[in-house]
């Protein structure tokens, strides 16, 4: 009697090859449908080789969870089915298939950093229809074990689908980073640590300085440079969970004069969520007099793509920046939603009487761009008078941006990244009437704030956007003329830490916030002042 194993194994393979087919070109065609809703044209080109690629970047990441899947649900299936009778084998087999696909969407969505790994899944349809492919490859390996296996040899040939799951391997993408540096020039001085993933830095005229945690603290740093114990009492309800919590600390042009204080923040439940903004009052006894000026519509499920950084403009308006949500990507197109844009606002929270919107019928009068995706770096360019931005892209396809008033720039219609899975969100990277990015990174460096350095300790760097990454752990130093931008030697490497911010210091050093559980302030001087 021949054994079983090598034809239990060849079904394994042609089902795991057949349903991940069936998962890839569902997964092309929902993202390719998202861009149909939006009015996008899809070609049957465009159409086709779309979905060639997604089998090759997308398909290996959803042969890996299908198949780790396969090998709990389908030898249980096998398991019943001798108990069950051979007629229930194939039934099983695609409820346990559709079951155990259901089982690692949902564990994998619960622990990844987003939302929702795979695009498809956004929806019940989606989901629903990735379930029916699982189903479909379990009822043909139902059927092919019929044909292939004896039944006399079930209970004995069971076991080996478990032993697949230590043969199923996994390489993420390994980009290399620039390593390189210029010469040592500088120092750098711890001045805080142990904060809670601290978010934002803002410089007080007495030479104190105000810090964020991202769970919903401020901290005082001390004109000498230490941490004061407690953290101001006064801070508006947060809601902190993954991504979302306390965010930018920004003060008031008249700030000497009144006191005022803006905060940008999460608020809401998991289930109800917004970007908010607060005005508070810095006294003696704390932040006091909280006032709600902005809370961005409609409200999200999830805890992912918030934006939250502000600058002032020379009128004394207040630009804020939004995130899309992670899961309601599309609707960073509609200016009926505050989604993925980036907003203009009056220190009261009102929209100046010029933003670009404000006469459409259903229009949001605050939005002052759309087409972003997660904004976290904000800089006002006085000199030449321009508005610079940078965010995240999925998987690449991070930007550095100029914003311009009423402009779409693209996502998710165009990107240069693809999504975390490697399926593509979009077979665009640029389209008429949409912004091209001056500079894009891809491999993703996930950027977090920015400051244009105009300091006099460094004279070398002076008129360059620094740049944190989270991922790349390290500050990006780029230049940028009227169209183009360029990037230079990566800085601060050596201390292989998430860049959550960068901000220039009232004389002249370079301040860093890490992010971490126990993140840090750093200081950078010259090293021979």
């Amino acid at each position: 009697m021949s054994k079983p194993w090598p034809k239990l194994l060849l079904c394994y393979v042609i089902v795991l090859f057949v349903g991940t087919l069936l998962g890839s070109l569902i997964q092309t065609q929902f993202n390719l449908a998202a861009l149909q809703s939006l009015g996008v044209g899809i070609s049957a080109e465009v159409r086709l080789r779309t979905s060639l690629q997604d089998l090759v970047n997308f398909g290996p990441t959803y042969a890996l969870i299908l198949g780790a899947s396969f090998v709990v649900s389908l030898p249980a299936a096998l398991f019943l089915g001798q108990w069950a009778g051979r007629f229930w084998r194939t039934p099983l087999c695609a409820l346990a298939a559709a079951f155990g696909l259901w089982a690692a969407i949902r564990g994998l969505d619960a622990v990844a950093p987003m939302p929702t790994l795979i695009a498809a899944t956004r929806g019940t349809t989606g989901t629903l229809t990735l379930l029916a492919s699982a189903a479909l490859a379990g009822a043909l390996f139902g059927y092919l074990t019929n044909k292939l296996v004896f039944d006399r040899e079930a209970r004995h040939y069971t076991p080996v689908l478990a032993l697949l799951i230590a043969c199923v391997g996994f390489i993420p993408d390994s980009p290399a980073w620039a390593t390189g540096n210029e010469p040592v020039d500088y120092q750098i001085e711890v001045l805080a640590e142990n904060l809670e993933h601290p978010w934002s830095i803002a410089f007080l005229p007495d030479g104190r300085a105000l810090v964020t945690e991202r769970v919903g603290r401020v901290r005082v740093l001390n004109a000498d440079g230490s941490l004061q114990r407690e953290p101001l009492p006064g801070v508006p309800a947060v809601f902190a969970s993954a991504q979302a919590g306390l965010k930018d600390i920004l003060l008031a042009p008249d700030f000497e004069h009144s006191q005022l204080l803006y905060l940008s923040y999460a608020c809401g439940t998991r289930k109800a969520n917004h970007t908010c903004v607060s005005r508070v009052r810095l006294t003696d006894n704390g932040l006091e007099d909280a006032e709600e000026i902005f809370r961005a519509h409609p409200p999200k499920m999830g805890n992912a793509h918030y934006g939250g950084r502000m600058v002032w403009l020379p009128d004394n308006t207040l630009v804020l920046t939004l995130g899309d949500g992670f899961d309601y990507r599309e609707q960073a197109q509609y200016i009926n939603n505050h989604l993925g844009s980036i907003v203009r606002l009056n220190p009261d929270g009102s929209a100046p009487e010029d933003n670009p919107f404000l006469e459409l019928v259903n229009a949001r009068p605050e939005i002052y761009s759309y087409g972003h995706r997660n904004v976290q770096g904000l800089v006002y360019d006085a000199e030449n008078e321009r508005l610079i931005s940078h965010e995240h892209g999925p998987r690449g396809g991070d930007e550095i941006n100029i914003i311009e008033a009423g402009k779409n720039y693209g996502w998710p219609v165009v990107t240069h990244g693809l999504d975390y899975t490697g399926a593509r969100v979009t077979p665009f990277t640029e389209r008429v009437g949409m912004v091209s990015p001056l500079l894009h990174w891809t491999p993703a460096v996930a950027p977090s704030g920015m400051t244009l350095y105009d300091g006099d300790l460094f004279p070398q760097w002076q008129n360059s956007f620094l740049i944190g990454g989270l991922a790349s752990r390290q500050v990006h130093r780029v230049t940028l003329g009227d169209q183009t931008a360029e990037e230079h030697e990566p800085l601060f490497a050596e201390l292989e830490a998430r860049i959550r911010d960068v901000r220039t210091g009232p004389e002249g050093a370079i301040y860093l916030l890490t992010d971490s559980e126990q993140g840090k302030v750093l200081r950078v001087t010259p090293s021979n002042p």
